[in-house]
């Protein structure tokens, strides 16, 4: 590991809908460097998206798309067998919405982060894999994507000559092979601040993070995802932006670096 580490620390948010707000976004936005936006399918509606991408705007925080599956009840955390042509429809449909609300608050959209069951789906599932890159590709052949070290999504994203980068999560567990616990598991999600924030300091200067069943796995962070929904997720921000900084690693979006 470098010297002088840089590392993204990126959040879900806008992910209210109507009067049923969803965690503390602004000041989320005071402690991240980069804002995956919902787009209206999982969560969030136009209201939302525009005071997200006007409050983003102002602070001068990458705005990036958090698209998923049309699946409010659920909040995108159910697989949905879809056709992939339905899909790269729907994600552009999101993209395209958000980016347009972003350039009206005199910003855009900055790069794609898949949400939920779809995140973990294109993991693996190669069909819909290939759905959210030509999505993406239809839309913008230049724009970023985020997602797990190794997944399908992130080698097809490449293939097709898009700029990919590396996640990690600061408040959920991990499996041996690297994918993330299920929600559905006990332990899935870690709330401790000070605990969490270690490990951040881990993944980035050692690149390492510690399985569930207790082994040592490689992680390749250019960003750090805490959940804006995770409980005390705003005191758990702050926690890893002070231990990191402590750490001598730079905060700064990885879409700077893709312009």
């Amino acid at each position: 590991m470098a010297d002088d580490p840089t590392v993204d620390l990126n959040s879900d948010l806008g992910e209210g809908f109507g009067p049923w707000p969803m965690g503390d976004d602004e000041a989320m936005l005071d402690v991240v460097t980069s804002a995956n936006v919902a787009c209206g399918f999982h969560a969030g509606d136009p209201t939302q998206m525009r005071h997200m991408c006007r409050w983003a705007a102002e602070r001068g925080i990458a705005i990036g798309a958090h698209v998923g599956y049309r699946d409010l009840a659920g909040f995108g955390r159910r697989f949905i067998e879809v056709k992939p042509d339905e899909l790269a429809a729907d994600v552009l449909y999101q993209l395209s919405a958000l980016d347009g609300i972003a350039r009206s608050a005199g910003s855009r959209v900055r790069y794609v982060k898949p949400h939920g069951a779809l995140y973990n789906a294109i993991v693996h599932h190669e069909p819909q894999a290939a759905a959210v890159v030509e999505a993406v590709v239809s839309f913008d052949a230049s724009l970023p994507v985020l997602c797990l070290r190794g997944s399908r999504f992130l080698a097809l994203a490449e293939e097709a000559g898009l700029p990919v980068h590396h996640e990690a999560f600061a408040d959920r567990a991990y499996n041996p092979d690297g994918t993330l616990v299920s929600r559905s598991e006990a332990g899935a999600v870690l709330t401790d601040a000070t605990q969490v924030a270690e490990r951040c300091v881990a993944m980035v200067r050692d690149g390492r993070v510690t399985a569930v069943e207790g082994t040592e796995i490689e992680v390749d962070a250019a960003s750090i995802c805490v959940h804006g929904d995770t409980p005390g997720a705003t005191a758990m921000a702050v926690a890893i932006r002070d231990a990191l900084t402590e750490a001598g690693v730079t905060l700064r979006s990885f879409a700077d670096a893709d312009g």
